[in-house]
C-alpha cells in the first residue's frame, strides 16, 4: 500500500508535467475509438437502410450483387416482363408484389443548365414512386408524379440545387432527353446515402429509364402464413429466374452488408493505421517524460532506497504512475473518440451522406479496446525508465550529479542502430532490383521497418555531429546564447534523439508520400505527352459513363477531323484449356490516331483488325501466349467467339491490369448493342489550324449536357495533378495527428528540461543573463531539435519514397521526381514547430524568481 500511496503522491505532485503525455495518450486512443465508432455507425446506418427498405422476399436484378455495377456500365438493367407481377401475386402466401423500374444511368439538369445530381461520384437514381418508398421516405410534399411530364425529387437535392415545386428539370438517360415539371418534394426518413433521387410514375419510369415495359426488381410481402424461406422458394418456382436473384429479406440485407463491409473495412484499416502511427509517436513522448522525471527525482529515489525500498518497489512505483497516466488518458481518449466520430459524421454530411447520431454505435469492445491499448502503450513506454529508476543506489541521494549515463549501453545502442539502418537500406536497395511487384513490396515493407527502428535507435549517436553542424549554421550567429542552446541540445543525446525521433516519423511519411505523388504526376504527364495524340479528351465530371446522346453530340461537332471512343469490356478468356478474366478497352478504327500504343510484338493496327485482339506482355508471359495464337473470348453480355492475338502491348503493368485492346466492331459481332457498356472516354482531333474553333464547337455541342467536360492535354494533366494532390492532402491531414503528438513531445521535453535546469537558470540569471536572452536560448534549442528531426525524417522519407517509386516503375511509372518544394516546406515547418513549441516553456523560464531558482534542490 505504501508504494501505491507514494506513486499517487508523486503523480499528483507532478501532474502538470504529465498533462502533455496524457494528451498524447488521449489523442491516440481517440483516433482508435473514433475510427471504430464511426465505421460501426456507418455499418449500422446502412444495415437499417437495407433491412427497412427490403420486403420479405426480394426479386433483384443481376448475379452476385453486381446489379449497380452492370447498370452503370451498360446503362440498363435486365428487365423482367410486367406479367411477372401477376405470376408472383398468384403464389400461395404472397400478399402484395410491387414492381420497381430503376436506373442509375441518368443525369438531371435544372433550369440554370447545371447538374442537379451530386458531383462526388454518387449516382443520380431514377425510379417509380410506390408505397414501398414510404419505408425510407417521409410523406411527400406536393403531389405525386402523374403522367410523362411530372417528377418528384428528394428534399436534399431540391435544397442544394435551389429547386422547388413547379420548376422544370431535364432528364438525360440512355433512352434520350425528356423534360419534366417537379410536382412534389420528399424527404428521407432514414440516411441519404449521398445520391440524388428522382421519382416518376410507373409508366414514365419504364419509358424514360428502361425503354421498355417491365421491372428491374420486385418487392414481395407475404401474408404471414409461411416463412420467408418458403416464400422465396415458391416465388423462384413461379418465375423465370434468368438474370435475377430471389432472396429473403435477411439474404438481401446480408448481401448488401457484405458488399459494403469490405469498403468499410478498408476505411477502418486505413484510419487505424494512422492511429498506430500516432501511438508510436506517443511512445517517444512518454519515454522521454518518465526518463526525465526519474532523472529529476534521483535524490528522492536514492533516499527512498536508503530507507529500505527495494528495486522492485521503485520500479513498481514508476509503473503505477504510468498506469494512472494510461487510465486517465485512455478514458479521456475514449470520450474524445466519440466526439471525433460525431465530427466525422458531420463531415460526411457535407458530402451528402447524412449519418444520424440516433444510429451512433458504441459497442462494449470500443472502450475496452481503447483503454487496454492506451494503458498497454503507456506501460510499455514507461518500462525502461522504470527499470532505470530501480537501478538508482542509495548513494545517489548524496550526489547532485543526477542519474548517471551508461556509456557502454550507449555504444551498444549505436552499433545496433547502425546495423539495423544499414540492413534496412539494403532492403530498400533490393526493392530497386526486384522484377516483380510482390517481391519489391516485401523488400520495401521490411526496409521501412528496419530503417525506422534503426534510425530511432541510432538517433542519439547522430546528435553530436548533426546538432554541431546546425549550430555552426544557425546558432553561432547568436553568440553566447546560441552556444548555450547548442550545449543544452547536446547535453542529453538520448533525450534529444527521442524527441526528434517522434517528429522524424511524421516528416518521413510526409516526405516519402510527396516523392511518390510527384513521381506519379511526372510519370503520368510524360505518358500523356508520349502516347496521347488527341487534341481533346471528353469525359463526365462525376466519374460516371458518357450517355449515348452526349457521345453522339461529340461525334457531330464541327471542325473535328476524327473522333474516337473507348469502352471498358469485361470478358472470360480461355487459352489452351486455362481460363482467366480479362478487361479489354474496346476502341474504334480511329483510335490509333488518338493514342500511340507501344507494342512488343505485332502491330496495333493488326490487333484492331476484325477477329483480332491485343493483350499485354505481362499477361502473355503469364499465359504463355504469342502473336497468332487463337483464344476463346466470351464478352460480358455476349456469346462465345474465337479471336486471334494480333499484337502484344509493351510491358509495364501487372497481369491484372494488362493493357488489352479489341476493336469495338469485333465486340459488336457477339454482344448486342443493348448489352454494350457505355462509353467512358472520347477523344477528338481538330481540323488543321482549327484548334480554338474546334474547342468552341465541342463546348457548344455539349452545352446542354453540363455533366460533360472538355479538356485539352494541358488541362488533362492538371486534372491528374489535382486528383493526386487531393489524395495526398487527405493523407497529410491524417498524418497531422502524429505530428501534433510529436509537437507535444517537443513542448513536454522543453518544459521538463526547464524544470530540471531550474537552479542552473537561476544562476545564469544571477550573473547577468536577461529574460530575453533566456527565452531566446530555449527557443533556439527547440528549433535545433526540430530541425534535427526534420533532417532525419527527410533523409529517411527520400529513401522510402525512392524505393516505393521503383515499384511504380514496374507498373509503367518510371520517372523519379524529388519534391524540392515539399522538402523546403518541411524544414521551414519544422523550424516553425520548434519555435511554437518553445513559447510556453520559454515564457515560464523567464518568469522564474532568481533567488527561489537558486535555492531549488
Amino acid at each position: 500500500m505504501s508504494v501505491v500511496k507514494t506513486s499517487l503522491r508523486n503523480f499528483f505532485a507532478h501532474k502538470g508535467r504529465m498533462i502533455l503525455s496524457g494528451a498524447a495518450v488521449a489523442l491516440s486512443v481517440a483516433f482508435v475509438c473514433g475510427t471504430l465508432v464511426f465505421t460501426a455507425t456507418m455499418q449500422t446506418t446502412f444495415d437499417k437502410l437495407f433491412a427497412e427498405s427490403a420486403s420479405d422476399v426480394m426479386v433483384a436484378p443481376g448475379e452476385e450483387s453486381r446489379a449497380m455495377e452492370e447498370s452503370s456500365s451498360t446503362g440498363r438493367f435486365d428487365v423482367m416482363p410486367p406479367e411477372v407481377i401477376g405470376d408472383i401475386e398468384a403464389v400461395d402466401g404472397v400478399d402484395t408484389a410491387v414492381g420497381v423500374a430503376e436506373s442509375v444511368s441518368l443525369v438531371a439538369v435544372g433550369p440554370d443548365n447545371e447538374s442537379v445530381g451530386p458531383t462526388t461520384g454518387a449516382p443520380t437514381i431514377g425510379l417509380n414512386w410506390t408505397h414501398v418508398e414510404l419505408r425510407t421516405m417521409e410523406e411527400p410534399q406536393g403531389a405525386l408524379p402523374e403522367g410523362p411530364d411530372e417528377i418528384m425529387i428528394d428534399g436534399e437535392t431540391a435544397s442544394s440545387s435551389g429547386l422547388g415545386i413547379g420548376d422544370t428539370v431535364r432528364i438525360m438517360s440512355v433512352n434520350g432527353t425528356t423534360e419534366h415539371t417537379i410536382t412534389g418534394v420528399v424527404d428521407f426518413a432514414t440516411t441519404n446515402p449521398g445520391a440524388a433521387v428522382v421519382y416518376f410514375d410507373t409508366d414514365t419510369a419504364q419509358q424514360v429509364l428502361l425503354g421498355a415495359e417491365g421491372f428491374t426488381s420486385v418487392y414481395v410481402d407475404g401474408d404471414g402464413s409461411v416463412s420467408d424461406e418458403v416464400l422465396r422458394d415458391r416465388v423462384a418456382e413461379a418465375i423465370d429466374t434468368s438474370g435475377v436473384r430471389v432472396l429473403t429479406n435477411a439474404e438481401y440485407t446480408q448481401e448488401n452488408q457484405d458488399a459494403l463491409g469490405a469498403f468499410f473495412n478498408v476505411i477502418q484499416y486505413v484510419l487505424l493505421g494512422f492511429a498506430g502511427i500516432a501511438l508510436l509517436v506517443g511512445i517517444f513522448l512518454i519515454v522521454n517524460t518518465f526518463t526525465m522525471l526519474v532523472a529529476q527525482r534521483t535524490r528522492e529515489i536514492g533516499l527512498f532506497r536508503a530507507i529500505g525500498a527495494s528495486r522492485k518497489q521503485v520500479n513498481r512505483s514508476v509503473l503505477i504512475e504510468a498506469l494512472i497516466l494510461g487510465v486517465v488518458g485512455s478514458v479521456l481518449g475514449f470520450l474524445l473518440g466519440v466526439a471525433l466520430a460525431v465530427g466525422l459524421m458531420a463531415l460526411m454530411g457535407a458530402f451528402g451522406l447524412n449519418l444520424s447520431t440516433d444510429d451512433l454505435t458504441i459497442s462494449t469492445a470500443v472502450p475496452i479496446t481503447g483503454i487496454v491499448l492506451g494503458i498497454t502503450v503507456t506501460l510499455v513506454a514507461a518500462y525502461f525508465p522504470a527499470r532505470r529508476a530501480g537501478k538508482i543506489t542509495p548513494m545517489a541521494a548524496l550526489s547532485d550529479a543526477g542519474l548517471p549515463g551508461d556509456k557502454r549501453a550507449g555504444r551498444i545502442r549505436a552499433i545496433v542502430g547502425a546495423v539495423l539502418t544499414v540492413a534496412g537500406a539494403l532492403m530498400l536497395f533490393l526493392t530497386t532490383t526486384a522484377e516483380e511487384t510482390g517481391a519489391a513490396g516485401g523488400y520495401l515493407g521490411l526496409g521501412i521497418l528496419l530503417t525506422l527502428v534503426g534510425m530511432v535507435v541510432f538517433a542519439p549517436a547522430l546528435v553530436g555531429g548533426i546538432v554541431k553542424a546546425l549550430a555552426v549554421v544557425l546558432l553561432r550567429i547568436f553568440g553566447p546564447v546560441g552556444r548555450l542552446a547548442e550545449r543544452n541540445a547536446l547535453r542529453n543525446p538520448n533525450r534529444t534523439g527521442g524527441t526528434a525521433s517522434a517528429l522524424m516519423i511524421g516528416l518521413a511519411l510526409v516526405t516519402s508520400l510527396a516523392v511518390v505523388g510527384s513521381s506519379m504526376i511526372a510519370s503520368a504527364t510524360e505518358e500523356i505527352d508520349r502516347s496521347i495524340g488527341a487534341d481533346f479528351i471528353v469525359q463526365t465530371n462525376n466519374f460516371q459513363p458518357v450517355l449515348p446522346e452526349a457521345a453522339e453530340a461529340v461525334r457531330n461537332a464541327d471542325n473535328l477531323s476524327a473522333v474516337s471512343e473507348m469502352r471498358g469490356v469485361q470478358a472470360e478468356v480461355t487459352a489452351d484449356g486455362d481460363s482467366f478474366d480479362q478487361g479489354f478497352s474496346a476502341v474504334d478504327e480511329s483510335f490509333p490516331d488518338m493514342m500511340r500504343v507501344e507494342m512488343s510484338e505485332g502491330s496495333f493496327a493488326d490487333a484492331l483488325a476484325p477477329g483480332a485482339v491485343a493483350i499485354g506482355a505481362s499477361r502473355a508471359d503469364t499465359e504463355d501466349l504469342s502473336v497468332g495464337d487463337e483464344i476463346t473470348v466470351t464478352f460480358e453480355g455476349g456469346e462465345e467467339t474465337t479471336l486471334t492475338i494480333g499484337g502484344i502491348t509493351a510491358p509495364g503493368s501487372n497481369p491484372d491490369a494488362s493493357p488489352a485492346y479489341v476493336s469495338l466492331d469485333t465486340v459488336r459481332e457477339s454482344v448486342p448493342e443493348s448489352e454494350l457498356p457505355l462509353t467512358w472516354m472520347l477523344m477528338a482531333i481538330a481540323d488543321e489550324g482549327q484548334l480554338d474553333v474546334a474547342r468552341e464547337s465541342l463546348e457548344t455541342a455539349l452545352d446542354p449536357m453540363p455533366q460533360m467536360e472538355v479538356r485539352d492535354q494541358a488541362e488533362y494533366k492538371a486534372m491528374i495533378e489535382d486528383q493526386v494532390g487531393q489524395l495526398l492532402n487527405m493523407v497529410y491531414g491524417l498524418l497531422a495527428l502524429a505530428i501534433i503528438v510529436a509537437v507535444l513531445g517537443v513542448v513536454n521535453t522543453l518544459a521538463l528540461s526547464v524544470v530540471e535546469r531550474t537552479r542552473e537558470i537561476g544562476l545564469m540569471r544571477a550573473i547577468g543573463l536577461s529574460r530575453r536572452q533566456l527565452r531566446r536560448m530555449i527557443r533556439l534549442e527547440s528549433i535545433v531539435i526540430a530541425l534535427f528531426g526534420a533532417i532525419l525524417g527527410v533523409a529517411m522519407g527520400l529513401a522510402w519514397g525512392g524505393a516505393a517509386q521503383q515499384i511504380l516503375a514496374l507498373e509503367g511509372m518510371g520517372i523519379l521526381v524529388l519534391p524540392w518544394g515539399t522538402i523546403v516546406a518541411v524544414f521551414i515547418g519544422a523550424a516553425v514547430v520548434g519555435l511554437l513549441a518553445a513559447l510556453v516553456p520559454a515564457f515560464r523560464a523567464g518568469r522564474m524568481n532568481i533567488l527561489n531558482a537558486i535555492a531549488t534542490e
